[in-house]
């Protein structure tokens, strides 16, 4: 059942000796010597909770597990994504193989559904915008485990950056009216769009049921009338979560709460004895050169028995930001099939929106959203 060569197999770049691609999926589908089982063969388990986890430690650092879900015939990977508590990019990241608008009926699909937690302090509301993702650290009683929530996010495209820095909620609004910033109505003025000085609450306001609004004057954190664009960088710098997501944040996160936004692309994170690695593509107009932030990153870095990582392990997390694809991989324990051997399959249960847009209109929006950001960045299409 193993369909196509869909599936990104993480540690696989740059192993001198190792197996290729084509034969570790090979080996896969015919049950070669690899430990990893067939994917047709394993039990198909219930999903994960998408948005919560308990820490089983203080010095635990990686949540999750990675999933593994069979396409139905009219899935795309944008349904799949926001069924299973991802973004576009990042579900896009991990399957570069599969076509995202069809991926055809029991096509595997990779669900990048385990996340090292940023590597500063557990506090409030914690926004990594390299990694386009929300992690929420709530107050619990003492002797009782941390939990984190965590969510998808939509960002600042180029131009319009999510600024970086630690701030606060200062107002919360349920179906707020959007009061169009100046340079915002500029551009779609110039777009031949116009926008309205203030839009009213409804279906047509882009942010949404739900905002908080930060110490940073005009930047939020809210909802969306266009949930296809979580995960991706399309927003004026504000950062957007799916409605449903939003709703369950929003009475956690009171006004006071402290947010800090962050920009770290490169993670490490422990789990269990086990050192693991989550390696993203860096934003295009990112201030710090990627060799810098990498190589800062492993300086500082120590494996699971404390000492520093040797210049194997240190090419090795070299030759996974090549093209990275943003699941956490076992440093310590590496093989060609670490990452299929430990994949969870799943039950697809993606359920049809009577009220979704159809395909084609879909796939017209995101096009003219890539459009946008093409046009910005002075490349074309």
């Amino acid at each position: 059942m193993i369909a196509r060569r869909a599936l990104l197999l993480l540690p696989l770049l740059a192993l001198g000796g190792c197996a290729t691609l084509d034969d570790l999926w090979s080996s896969l589908g015919k049950g070669g010597s690899t430990d990893a089982v067939p994917f047709d063969e394993r039990p198909v388990q219930d999903p994960l909770n998408p948005n919560i986890f308990a820490l089983e430690s203080p010095d635990q650092s990686v949540i999750g597990e990675p999933q593994v879900v069979f396409a139905s015939k009219e899935d795309t990977l944008s349904d799949l994504a926001r069924t299973y508590g991802l973004g576009y990019d990042e579900i896009i990241a991990a399957n570069p193989d599969v076509d995202p608008w069809l991926p055809g009926a029991g096509t595997p699909v990779v669900l990048p559904t385990q996340y090292v937690l940023p590597g500063i302090e557990r506090r409030g509301v914690i926004l990594n915008i390299a990694t386009k993702r929300l992690f929420y650290f709530p107050a619990v009683a003492e002797g009782e485990p941390q939990q984190v929530m965590t969510y998808p996010i939509g960002i600042g495209r180029v131009g319009w950056e999510t600024p970086l820095g630690d701030t606060t909620v200062v107002s919360k609004a349920k179906d707020p009216h959007w009061w169009v910033p100046a340079s915002v109505r500029r551009e779609h003025a110039e777009m031949g769009n116009p926008l309205p000085s203030v839009v009213p609450p409804g279906p047509d306001n882009p942010l949404g049921h739900r905002v908080l609004k930060l110490d940073m004057p005009g930047y939020l954190i809210h909802g969306t009338n266009a949930p296809y664009g979580v995960g991706m960088r399309v927003s004026h710098g504000c950062v957007r979560l799916y409605p449903e997501n939003i709703e369950s944040l929003y009475p956690l996160v009171g006004v006071g709460e402290v947010v800090s936004i962050i920009n770290e692309p490169y993670q490490f994170g422990m789990r269990g004895g086990a050192l693991y690695f989550e390696a993203h593509a860096p934003l295009e107009d990112d201030q710090v050169p990627a060799e810098e932030r990498l190589a800062q990153l492993i300086e500082a870095q120590v494996d699971a028995a404390g000492q520093p990582l040797n210049d194997h392990l240190r090419n090795f997390v070299g030759d996974l930001t090549v093209d990275p694809n943003g699941v956490p991989v076992a440093v310590v324990e590496y093989s060609p099939s670490e990452f299929m051997a430990r994949a969870r399959v799943v039950h697809n249960t993606v359920v049809e929106d009577p009220n979704a847009p159809t395909l084609s209109e879909v796939r017209e929006m995101m096009e003219e959203v890539e459009a946008e950001i093409a046009a910005e960045s002075g490349e074309a299409l």
